[in-house]
């Protein structure tokens, strides 16, 4: 798989809330997100249930206060900190056990816990990153997860078409703060997405995966 980054200069930090794992997402939310979204209605549930549940089960262990899951098209995204390398591939386990689950993107460093300013930097970046989608005519931004670790901005999502997505991770890449940005985004394009059965999940063949893991 072929990693997308987007260099950009680390400009100035910033302030906003703490990035702990991430309250869980409603089944009806996922319902509405659908409606405006590229996904289909089934891999908005299938998305917001694999994430309850990955969410649940690391709140459930000691440790995890700092990492954020994020599911799009089957594809979990961990990112944050731990303190141990086998908290680590703790947390990957746990996201594989769920059955919804097709691939995990492990972003967690091994660190000291960040405190309240360096996750409120992170969460401000991500703020940007999502109102410069907004303001983009070309980009879809709902189509667009966003997460931010140490201003490393993370995409995932479903985009329209490959200019979509380079769009996107260009735009995010130079949005004050943002180090660079990693893309773990599917590209279906048009004619494929009316073609798609109503109840297709992700991981078919008319979607690509652009982007990879780095450890």
């Amino acid at each position: 798989m072929v990693l997308h980054r987007f260099l950009a200069p680390a400009l100035l930090g910033a302030f906003s809330l703490g990035g702990c794992v991430a309250a869980a997402v409603g089944t009806a939310g996922a319902v509405g997100l659908a409606s405006v979204q590229e996904r289909t209605l089934g891999e908005a549930v299938d998305d917001a249930t694999a994430s309850n549940e990955i969410k649940a089960k690391l709140l459930n262990e000691n440790g995890y206060g700092e990492v954020d899951v994020e599911v799009a098209n089957g594809l979990a995204l961990l990112s944050g900190r731990v303190s141990s390398p086998e908290m680590r591939v703790r947390a990957e386990q746990i996201a594989w056990s769920s059955s919804r689950i097709t691939d995990v993107a492990n972003e967690i460093q091994i660190e000291k816990p960040g405190g309240f300013m360096a996750n409120a930097s992170d969460e401000l970046i991500t703020a940007r990153v999502r109102s410069s989608l907004l303001s983009a005519r070309n980009v879809k931004s709902l189509n667009f997860n966003i997460e931010t670790y140490n201003g490393v901005v993370y995409l995932m999502g479903l985009a329209r078409s490959e200019e979509e997505l380079e769009t996107a991770a260009q735009r995010a890449s130079v949005v004050q703060g943002v180090e660079r940005v990693v893309s773990y985004v599917r590209v279906r394009e048009p004619h494929q997405r009316q073609a798609a059965p109503a109840g297709n999940t992700g991981g078919g063949s008319d979607e690509e995966l652009l982007g990879g893991n780095v450890y």
